[in-house]
């Protein structure tokens, strides 16, 4: 019988698939590679071959195939041939009871980027020989386990012979290094640590691996316990050891290897101690040092190993680790083991009493993985293990069945390229070497690997200065190799020459080479790599034909405008087979006999609907269509009916033939039954021969139609009729009569498995984990989902104390409980109802409070509710996205039924008064019990029943819950499981909170309460209560605001503050409650994550006149004591309690006598008394305010009367609470690459307490320094050790990192830094580059490189610039026309103010002349350190600072002023943006105008902006390098106003033969590189001063001199002209005739042989003491900036010292210099104060001041 025939498309397109040449791309990517000689061609790729054929003209790179087929002759074919060669092949014993490998060794050569797969046979035996070492921690909290080893030596053995016959067990013992910090080095302790103990050690191999059970229990009985300091043990040295000294342990090629680690304390790992880091030891050597007795050597010389180093040597000695750990130490070791891809880890109890059921249970679960890794492997070659037998684990291993011969694929590959590197350009032995693929039980397989890196033969022969390369070049591998300058094939063009280019130009064409290429030596050159051809370069190789958007349908090439297609192909785009292929039938013929076969398709002959590719006859189309096709001929023809009945059925091409009897429907093609639509009858046909009738077939119709019997079609309206009544019956009694319901809830249609029940019956919760005061039982219902199921349920709280909720019920039965209310609203849940203090969740809350208690005050005795919040219910069906309200109603215990049957009557009408609620739904929970109600609706699963869980402080430590599904008050379900009992389980606590004392008195002048909470950690980690406020005779919302929410405490925290905002009396109130003590509470209450409640738990805040409160009790305690009226006696019982960080209460009890008042003392501990502080006070206690924070505070006090002082109470000390600390210190980036960093931090300023924790986070920023993607967060737990070291980021890119500092009060304010690696030189470990980037002097010269500038900017520099640039739009001032502040300066002075002082950073002073220039943000800083005074706050742009223009006291009325400062920033090497600020006008501005032009003349550019609030705009397509002027000015109605000018420069790096066209990416700065230094000013008389100013950096043509103009700043008198011939590097002019008080501008500018450059613009006002608030000191006057413009602050500077000047923005510099806090201290020379002052107080200069950390 034969099978079923492939579908023509099937062989279409395998044919297609077999005609694809793969070598073709392979080809594409060889020919494409710009190769220049043939070993360079070989490695492009692995099928690349070079023709070394002279004759040869195409491509000599190209893979074999195509070479052969270009006519290159096979001998010159230049190939790498790979290899593979087992050289070792021993095949599997499984006879044998050892681990084995097949093959053993082989040698592998492979090309870059080739593949080699093989398979690797593991035999790994039932049961194999075992050597078990157990490495035990010796410190002196393990003495119990050990005295349980050696109890269990017997036992150890008994299991071990179970696990198998042949074994040895040894031992060993560690405890830590010998030196300090992890031993005490005392001599009585280095003798005896403990009592009875040895002396301390590293590691000691006790016994060596024996199978003399006997002997090992004796040597095991003889050890003794020994000890250390530190938590963390030495176990890595020992692991190391252990693995390493084979020999002296005794560990067997063939046996499996298992090493036991015994500890409960954490581990030492490389690098984590100070010692390592201040370069004390040095690495591990991973060398035996076990001495004769088996002791451990070089623990004082060498670091501890790291964790990639144990996992490497393990696998290497085949030695598998069982980590057996205690609970305290198992979360260090579960993050440990999963390094190793073999490894055991189990808990151990407190005193190893179970290590050999661990051991067993670890043996088991090893003895089934399998690891094969590649050890030793070069970075060239990458190894992969996967089988198809054995599946792989998370770690990596395999699965494997033991006593099995396992099969592994092995796939070798050699990679091209390592980190952007070829491979072969790598050192030898990261492409060759000895690689050990091994198993974890077996010493593996050994591959000598290597990759073929070798030169082509060709090239070792070449032919130095060939005559066939006309002497200009080497002849090599068929072809020449021309010297530079000469091209051609034989070198004889040279490329420098002149060429006549007629040879080039092809007939008709005006440009040679069709303008494609050039013409050289008369010879055309094309351009493109390839990409044009011909004699003219007149083909372009990517205009050929194109098949389906393919070029030469990817099945040739295009070559000289032609494609040359594959063999197989043709065609003008090879889209046509030359192979019949694809026309074959599924008879073996060509297109059926039916048509011919053209281009690899079948015409036929006759087309049609239901033929195939093939011209054969497709019968599945048959039978989709044809029936169809036929059925309305055959319809008309038979029955006269159908839409071609009448002319249109003559059209049919075919007859029919009516027949009694139609042929079976196996003997036709098809046979077709349809129902005639005017009758209903159905009537059948079939069809016979092809499918495809003609004009002369003949279609069979049976002649008898199958039509239905007579009807009975009006019964059914009837019978539907009756239904629908019977139905409607059936609701109305379902609806109003119970009896009828509960009858129908039995009949088997209504309730077939309807069920409701509990998903689980049982809950076990642990206290200490838990995060809620609440548990969502999931209750499921089966069956049915139709209708309506609501479910009432109970919850009981302490049932495991029988009659508990009966006695706490009958105990008072009118005391006041707080009820817990849930209700779900009519309304959807928004994000703002879940934000309390919302604007809409505060309307909900009156909406809700108001109506809910306009019904429940029916309650006796109930008070309004409390408490209300928001939240969603999941799991609650089709209404879970509805809001669910909680509140609190407070009401008489005996109201509870009450309030039950209340809520649920109104739940039920679906509203509370005029608050709409969704029906089946509440929750009312009293203090030991809850009731409540669920419901599924139609189509409901599963619902959530959120039980309360009642935790209380005093629980039992295992307490019980019941909760029971009570009824189904509505719908057909029955209930299930009933019952569900959650058992809580109160562990031991981690931490006890409480308030510290049960009552507070607050003043009630105060704003805010200040309560503290305390917690006693007794474990640490993280603890959780809630607070809530509740009124006593103190109201919410009248006497205080209502608090409440979570206290969270961190691992580490002790101390919290809960802040409760006071309201003033109103003066009614103040009338009314004046004598009553106000009062109000403060409950702690559900704690999570183990925290407990401590005594006391409640608070009471008394809110009150402090002297009252203390005068009532002052009379209560001097009526307990009798008043004596003799000599005063010292105060009783002083007592202090901090009330804050800042802030301690001190109280005590009034002595004997008569007391006028009392006088307290108070100093800091250690202070001496004489600088104590004095407090007078007329009642016994007194609050001591602005102290330190977690500062230990010293008191005591007297009496005092008119008598005199009595004596003073005892000495009190207290120590104030702790407060967020300040932000770290400066961060500081030791850069180890480009991608690695040590980041180091100071401790804070001020620690505020004890330092716990610091945060270390890091992550992308863009080009706005705006975060790209998470923050990755490091928590550094010990506080001493402020290092990190960051790998892995990414290369050229900026990272923003923040560090931040925890104590016990929280964390502090974090301190940032954006640095980019890559721009950065590595330095010296000594040498930390301070953030946020050390700046070289880009102006300074070669001097300067050895120092650096911090900077609090964020600055990209690429590599090899010579001008950081700022990255954000920090914007450069011009003022007047050609004041320029440059990039990098600011805020420079402000980062070093505030750096600590311990890093001994200071101002250079080698630099005399040179000015600092700072932003604003240095005057805010340092206005406290000198004698400035401000108004208003200045901005942070240098704009603060900016100069006087020169305006015209005599413009027209309503001309608008010049505006007041021109700013530019770069935006690119070839775009600026152009900002300037509105200039005064007594008239509405229209607009602005600006001009720009190339300073040294050219094309005016003229932009009009018609928006007079538009103070910008940006200018596009400048060029880089090139001076240009800009001129603004404003437009009124009266006409335009005088012009800003200013004239800047972009620089960029450009293309070195386009010097317009500026480098991608390169960095671009702003300057002004023809204008004078920054202009300076020396104060000499009231009427005279120095000015001094510095060489253009780039003067536009040689300086012969300058000129400087001086004019009043407002007018008055006409200029005065100065010329100051020469050229030095720094000008002076003494200027003479000055009046006091009065501003003049100053302009200079360079005179040179090409005329005046730019000028240099500043105003300066010389004040005497008549004049001006300067002092005139020693006959000298004091320099004064001009009042800056109304929108800026003014700045006044008083004058300090004798012939001091001073910086502008505020900044006194002194000979004596500044001290800053006494944290920084800036030394400043004489020489440089006295020359030191900037123009227009902008200081604006290029910064010249080197900054260097000693």
């Amino acid at each position: 019988m034969a099978g079923p025939r492939p579908s023509p498309w099937t062989r279409l397109l395998l044919a297609a698939l077999l005609s694809v040449s793969v070598p073709g791309d392979m080809a594409n990517r060889c020919r494409k590679a710009q190769v220049k000689s043939c070993t360079e061609c070989i490695r492009v790729d692995k099928d690349c071959a070079y023709c070394t054929d002279q004759t040869f003209k195409d491509r000599r790179c190209n893979t074999q195939a195509e070479l052969l087929a270009a006519g290159c002759r096979p001998e010159s074919v230049v190939v790498m041939e790979s290899s593979f060669e087992i050289t070792e092949e021993t095949q599997i014993d499984t006879t044998l009871r050892r681990s084995q490998v097949s093959p053993q060794a082989l040698q592998v050569l492979l090309r870059p980027g080739e593949e080699r797969h093989f398979e690797l046979e593991v035999f790994e035996p039932l049961e194999s020989p075992v050597d078990l070492y157990i490495l035990m921690d010796f410190s002196n909290s393990m003495s119990d386990d050990l005295d349980n080893l050696k109890q269990m030596g017997e036992h150890l053995a008994r299991v071990l012979s179970r696990l198998t016959s042949d074994y040895t067990i040894g031992f060993g013992k560690f405890v830590d290094k010998v030196s300090v910090p992890q031993t005490d080095m005392r001599p009585e302790k280095l003798k005896e640590p403990w009592p009875h103990s040895d002396a301390p050690f590293s590691f000691k191999n006790v016994i060596s691996l024996t199978d003399d059970v006997t002997e090992f229990r004796r040597k095991l009985q003889q050890e003794r316990i020994s000890g250390n300091l530190d938590a963390p043990e030495g176990g890595f040295d020992a692991i190391l050891q252990t693995a390493v000294c084979t020999r002296d342990i005794g560990w067997r090629p063939d046996s499996t290897h298992l090493l036991v680690f015994s500890t409960e304390s954490a581990f030492h790992y490389e690098a984590d101690g100070a010692n390592v880091l201040a370069g004390i030891l040095k690495r591990n050597d991973e060398e035996c040092h076990l001495d004769a007795t088996g002791t451990y050597t070089q623990y004082k010389t060498q670091d501890y190993p790291s964790v990639p180093t144990l996992v490497r040597l393990l696998a290497k000695h085949n030695i598998i680790p069982i980590f057996a750990v205690t609970n305290y130490s198992y979360s260090y070791y579960e993050k440990l083991h999963k390094y190793f891809p073999v490894s055991s880890l189990g808990v151990l109890q407190e005193d190893s009493s179970n290590i050999v059921e661990l051991l067993q249970e670890a043996f088991n679960r090893i003895h089934s993985n399998l690891d094969i890794r590649a050890l030793d492997s070069p970075r060239g070659l990458r190894t992969e293990v996967t089988s198809k037998m054995f599946q792989k684990t998370e770690t990596g291993s395999f699965h494997i069945r033991r006593g099995e011969v396992g099969t592994y694929q092995v796939q070798l590959r050699a990679i091209e390229d390592v980190d952007g590197t070829h491979v072969c350009q790598l050192p030898e032995h990261d492409r060759k070497g000895n690689v050990h693929l091994k198993p974890s039980f077996s010493d593996g397989l050994r591959m000598d690997v290597g990759i073929i890196c070798d030169l082509c033969a060709c090239e070792l022969q070449k032919e130095v200065g060939s005559p066939q390369c006309s002497g200009n070049g080497d002849f090599m591998c068929g072809h020449c190799v021309c010297y530079e300058g000469w091209s051609g094939k034989t070198c004889s063009c040279s490329t420098g020459s002149l060429s006549d280019i007629q040879p080039c130009l092809r007939e008709g064409e005006d440009k040679p080479c069709s303008g494609r290429g050039e013409c050289q030596c008369g010879r055309c050159v094309c351009y493109g790599e390839g990409r044009y051809e011909g004699q003219f370069c007149e083909y372009d190789n990517f205009q050929c034909p194109r098949a389906s958007g393919f070029l030469c349908n990817d099945r040739g090439r295009c070559s000289m405008g032609q494609c040359e297609c594959e063999p197989g192909w043709t065609g003008l785009s090879c889209d046509c087979p030359l192979s019949n292929a694809t026309c074959i039938d599924s008879n073996g013929g060509i297109c059926n006999g039916r048509g011919r076969c053209e281009c690899g398709r079948c015409h036929c002959d006759q087309g049609s609907l239901y033929t195939d590719t093939t011209c054969e006859i497709n019968y599945s189309a048959v039978r989709l269509g044809l029936c169809e096709d036929l059925r309305s001929c055959v319809q008309c023809q038979a029955w006269g009916t159908g839409e071609k009945r009448g002319r249109t059925c003559e059209e049919c091409g075919f007859k029919v033939k009516m027949v009694d009897e139609l042929k079976n429907a196996e003997e036709v093609v098809e046979h077709c039954s349809f129902r005639d639509e005017e009758d209903d009858c159905n009537y059948s046909y079939t069809v016979e021969g092809d499918g495809t009738p003609g004009p002369n077939s003949t279609v069979l119709v049976h002649r008898k139609k199958d039509c239905p019997p007579g009807s009975f079609w009006w019964l059914i309206p009837l019978l539907i009729f009756l239904l629908l009544l019977l139905a409607l019956l059936l609701l109305l009694c379902w609806k109003y009569c119970a009896c009828c319901k509960a009858c129908l809830a039995l009949l088997p249609c209504c309730n077939r498995g309807h069920i409701v029940g509990f998903k689980e019956d049982h809950y076990m919760l642990r206290e200490s984990l838990m995060a809620s005061d609440h548990l969502d039982t999931p209750m499921l219902r089966s069956g049915n989902f139709k209708g309506i199921d609501r479910v009432r349920w109970k919850v009981t709280n302490n049932v495991q104390r029988p009659g508990f909720a009966t006695h706490a019920a009958s105990t008072n039965p009118t005391e006041l409980v707080p009820y817990g209310l849930s209700l779900r609203l009519a309304r959807l849940c928004t994000e703002n109802l879940l934000k309390p203090g919302t604007r809409e969740c505060d309307q909900l809350r009156q909406e809700v409070e108001e109506n809910l208690n306009e019904v429940y005050r029916q309650i006796a005795g109930s008070h309004k509710l409390q408490q209300t919040k928001f939240r969603q219910q999941p799991n609650a069906g089709k209404k879970q996205d509805h809001t669910i309200v909680d509140t609190v109603l407070m009401a008489p215990r005996s109201a509870k039924q009450a309030l039950l049957k209340l809520t649920e009557k109104q739940v039920a009408q679906r509203a509370f008064h005029e608050l709409k609620v969704a029906p089946g739904y509440y929750t009312l929970t009293a203090d030991q019990d809850a009731r409540g109600m669920v419901e599924f609706q139609e189509g409901v699963e599963l619902v959530d029943v959120r039980v309360p869980l009642f935790i209380r402080p005093e629980d039992d430590d295992e307490k019980q819950l019941l909760v029971e599904a009570l009824n189904v008050p509505m719908g057909t379900a029955t209930l299930g499981r009933r019952l569900v009992n959650i058992t809580i389980i109160k562990e031991q606590a981690n931490g006890i909170v409480s308030f510290e004392q049960p009552e507070y008195l607050v003043s009630g002048g105060e704003q805010v309460a200040r309560i503290p909470v305390v917690r006693r950690i007794l474990d640490n980690g993280k603890s959780q209560v809630s607070y809530r406020t509740q009124d006593n005779t103190a109201q919410g919302n009248r006497d205080y605001i209502p608090a409440e929410g979570e206290l969270l405490f961190q691992p580490g925290e002790t101390w919290k503050e809960l802040q409760v905002k006071l309201l003033e009396l109103q003066e009614v109130d103040s009338l009314l409650r004046s004598r009553q003590v106000r009062r109000f509470h403060i409950q702690l209450s559900n704690p999570k994550f183990g925290a407990r409640l401590g005594q006391p738990h409640s608070a009471t805040v008394v809110i009150g006149d402090r002297d009252e409160l203390d005068l009532t009790f002052q009379n209560q305690t001097q009526s307990a004591f009798p008043v004596s009226n003799s000599v005063l006696g010292a105060p009783q019982n002083p007592n202090a309690k901090a009330a804050g960080s800042r802030k301690i209460h001190f109280n005590w009890l009034p002595p004997p006598g008569k007391p006028t008042g009392y006088r307290v003392r108070y100093w800091i501990q250690g202070d001496s008394d004489s600088e104590a502080h004095v407090l007078e006070s007329k009642v016994p206690s007194v609050e001591l305010t602005n102290l330190y924070p977690y500062c230990d505070y010293e008191m005591k006090v007297c009496a005092f009367s008119t008598q005199g002082d009595g004596p003073y109470s005892s000495l009190v000390s207290c120590r104030t609470h702790q407060e967020v600390p300040n932000e770290p210190g400066r961060l500081a980036f030791n850069v180890v690459s480009s991608t690695v960093t040590q980041l180091s931090w100071a401790e804070p300023s001020e620690t505020n307490g004890e330092i716990t924790a610091y945060e270390v986070c890091y992550g992308l920023v863009n080009e706005d320094n705006r975060p790209i993607g998470p923050m990755k967060k490091v928590l550094v737990d010990t506080p001493k050790k402020r290092m990190l070291l960051i790998e892995n980021l990414r290369e050229s890119q900026p990272y923003r990192y923040t560090v931040k500092a925890r104590n016990g009060a929280g964390w502090g304010p974090e301190r940032e830094a954006i640095i980019n690696l890559a721009t950065q030189p590595k330095r010296p470990m000594s040498i930390p580059i301070i953030p946020d980037i050390p700046i070289v002097d880009a102006q300074g010269g070669e001097d300067y490189e050895g120092f650096l500038m911090y900077s609090d900017e964020v600055l990209r520099s690429p590599s090899g610039s010579q001008r950081p640039s700022v990255s954000d739009d920090t914007e450069h001032l011009v003022n007047g026309r050609m004041d320029f502040a440059f990039p990098g300066s600011a805020n420079s002075l402000h980062r070093m103010a505030t750096t600590n002082a311990s890093y001994g950073t200071h101002l250079s002073p080698h630099l005399p002349h040179r000015v600092l220039s700072t932003s604003s943000t240095l005057t805010r800083d340092y206005h406290s350190l000198t004698r400035t005074e401000h108004s208003g706050t200045l901005p942070r742009d240098y704009s603060t600072l900016t100069s006087l223009s020169s305006q015209s006291s005599r413009l027209a009325a309503g001309l608008p002023n010049t505006p007041t400062r021109l700013v530019f920033s770069a935006l690119g090497p070839t775009s600026l943006k152009v900002s300037w600020q509105e200039p005064q006008c007594e008239r509405a501005l229209q607009g602005y105008s600006v001009e720009y032009q190339l300073l040294n003349g050219g094309e005016l550019y003229r932009l009009n902006i018609p928006n007079p609030g538009q103070t910008s705009v940006v200018v596009e397509d400048l060029l880089p390098n090139h001076s240009y002027v800009f001129r603004v000015r404003a437009q009124s109605q009266e006409g335009w106003g005088p012009e800003r000018e200013g004239v800047i420069t972009i620089e960029s790096q450009v293309h070195p033969q386009s010097p317009l066209l500026p480098l991608p990416g390169s960095a671009f700065t702003l300057s002004t590189p023809s204008a004078p230094g920054p202009l300076v000013f020396t104060a000499l008389s009231p009427d005279s001063l120095q000015l001094s100013w510095e060489r253009p950096r780039r003067p536009d043509g040689d300086i012969l001199g300058y000129m400087v103009t001086c004019e009043m700043a407002h007018g008055g008198e006409p200029a005065i002209t100065f010329q100051v011939d020469g050229d030095s590097t720094e000008s002076r002019l003494t200027v003479p005739g000055l009046r006091e008080n009065v501003p003049y501008k100053f302009k200079v500018q360079a005179r040179t042989t090409q005329g005046f450059g730019p000028e240099r613009e500043g105003i300066i006002t010389i004040e005497s003491q008549d004049g001006g608030p300067f002092p005139q000191l020693g006959g000298l006057s004091g320099l004064y900036q001009h009042p800056l413009p109304g929108e800026y602050s003014s700045i006044t500077t008083t004058h300090t010292g004798t012939a001091e000047p001073f910086l502008l923005d505020g900044l006194t510099l002194g000979p004596r210099g500044l001290e800053a806090g006494g944290s920084l201290t800036r030394h400043v020379t004489q020489e440089f104060v006295s020359q030191t002052l900037t123009t227009s107080g902008t200081l604006s200069s290029q910064v010249d001041q080197q900054f260097f950390q000693t």
